[in-house]
């Protein structure tokens, strides 16, 4: 089994050892890196895959909590601080656990565990069902009614919060699904998200200018913690597209 890759994140040298330690006697876990910054943090998980961040709140010139508000952190999330005050903000940014100092070890197994699971379901998730040659998916766009999109006909999809629009060749549809979760379900290898409020078929990009795609006469910006893996992306798909 692949080890989990673990960041750890606190200005405090002593709670980094800790959590470093507990890691140590897990084996699915292994640490990749260590930060007293979040500012530095963020710029290491923008370039470097990561699957679980141990985030302390309490950090100089930007906290924990607003580093999960302000960059589009990927990683499932345990928060570590000694401040229960925050408990009910951390858990709306939707962080897997939340533990007190000092940390029990039997609690941080415990909050391992739902980490874990969480992310071997997300690894686990099936691939769409086709029909023929063609993927497809089954939305819920009311109460009642499921509604069949192909994969192959959407155009975009865009966050508007707790709700996302998705944009096909025959319509728009409004369903309650985050872009995060929908993105996951999505094939790799179709789609790609450029903006922590959009996602686009690589198939439908027309144009790649600057920090901005075409698709559809409509220019879609790239956000800038995207732009060298979407870049990479688009263009190794033309290439690979003229190859053939």
């Amino acid at each position: 089994m692949t080890k989990l890759k673990c960041v750890i994140i606190d200005d405090e040298p002593l709670a980094i050892n800790v959590i470093r330690n507990y890691i140590a006697e897990i084996d699915a876990l292994e640490v990749t890196a260590t930060f007293n910054s979040a500012v530095k943090a963020g710029e290491y998980l923008r370039e470097n895959p990561v699957d679980l961040l141990f985030l302390d709140i309490n950090l100089p010139m930007l906290s924990g909590l607003n580093l999960l508000k302000d960059f589009d952190i990927e990683p499932k999330v345990i928060l570590i601080t000694a401040h229960e005050q925050y408990a009910l903000e951390g858990y709306e940014l939707d962080v897997t656990d939340y533990l007190l100092k000092p940390v029990a070890f039997p609690r941080f197994v415990k909050a391992v565990n739902k980490a874990k699971e969480l992310i071997e379901k997300d690894r686990s998730k099936e691939s769409a069902p086709s029909y023929g040659d063609r993927s497809f998916r089954f939305i819920k766009i009311d109460k009642k009614k499921l509604q069949k999109i192909y994969l192959d006909e959407i155009i975009v999809v865009e966050s508007l919060k707790d709700y996302i629009r998705i944009i096909t060749e025959k319509g728009r549809y409004i369903v309650h699904q985050t872009l995060s979760s929908f993105t996951e379900e999505l094939p790799e290898n179709q789609f790609i998200r450029i903006h922590r409020s959009v996602t686009v078929s690589l198939e439908k990009i027309e144009a790649l200018e600057g920090n901005s795609v075409e698709i559809g006469g409509k220019r879609y910006t790239i956000g800038r913690s995207y732009l060298n893996e979407a870049k990479s992306t688009i263009l190794q798909t033309e290439e690979i597209t003229e190859t053939e």
